[in-house]
């Protein structure tokens, strides 16, 4: 898939796009160190959350506040996953970044050896019933990454609107999760680039966008849309504009 393609920004536009601008001005971007921690932290519950982790918000807060020294697994998931928005807002969006990344927060989900490198097994993701999307075959993976960066390096050079930058943003999280790079925490690893690559084109404070919030109280539409095809040969992406008008409503009260 060409993902500079601009096919669907038309009816994107129609939908939610031509909305962004007065949904970034309307925002609370207010400048505050202790806020942009917080915000970090939040983001990292709601999206280990998102993956089944059962820690919510107020207990890892209250952990941390109390300065518990009992740890578990779940608690040191969240940490890493914090770590890794750390590290990922002073980095570049690159890919040995994005690896760094990865590295850093699966350190409760995979073996060492896995950590930070593209999987060398075939992935599918199961529901109740079996199989319901088998990812590119493992011999192809570093290929569709090498291609996969290279949109990214071209579209990080390229000025683009604001609609644009949530357009391709969504984009980039949807087609990440169906090359499905890594043996475990691909959920992770795809919506925190969705919100790098946003802070890259549009500023640092957009860290602060709650999407990782807006995905984990939409789950269920989050992840009906995130499926448009049975396995990564058959995707349908001319049934993406579904999963891409998402994000932008996370400047949306519910």
């Amino acid at each position: 898939m060409n993902l500079i393609d601009k096919k669907y920004i038309p009816e994107y536009s129609k939908q939610i796009g031509n909305k962004i601008s007065d949904l970034i001005a309307q925002f609370d971007f207010s400048e505050n160190k202790n806020n942009f921690d917080y915000l970090t932290k939040s983001a990292a519950v709601y999206s280990s959350n998102i993956e089944g982790n059962s820690v919510d918000l107020n207990s890892f807060m209250n952990y941390k506040l109390n300065n518990i020294k009992h740890k578990t697994k779940e608690i040191d998931e969240i940490k890493n996953l914090i770590s890794a928005y750390e590290f990922a807002q002073t980095n570049k969006l690159t890919e040995k970044n994005l690896l760094n990344a990865h590295k850093i927060l699966s350190k409760t989900l995979v073996s060492a050896s896995n950590r930070g490198r593209y999987r060398t097994e075939p992935v599918g993701v199961f529901g109740k019933s079996g199989i319901v999307y088998l990812a590119v075959e493992p011999e192809f993976v570093e290929r569709e990454m090498n291609s996969f960066f290279d949109f990214i390096t071209e579209l990080t050079e390229n000025n683009l609107t604001e609609e644009e930058v949530f357009y391709f943003a969504a984009l980039l999280h949807l087609r990440f999760v169906h090359i499905h790079p890594f043996r475990d925490g691909n959920g992770r690893a795809a919506r925190l680039l969705e919100k790098w690559f946003i802070a890259e084109k549009l500023g640092q404070k957009f860290w602060k966008i709650p999407s990782e919030e807006y995905y984990k109280n939409h789950q269920q539409k989050y992840y009906e849309t995130i499926n448009i095809g049975v396995n990564f040969y058959e995707l349908n992406y001319d049934k993406c504009l579904n999963f891409l008008i998402i994000l932008p409503n996370c400047f949306i009260s519910d």
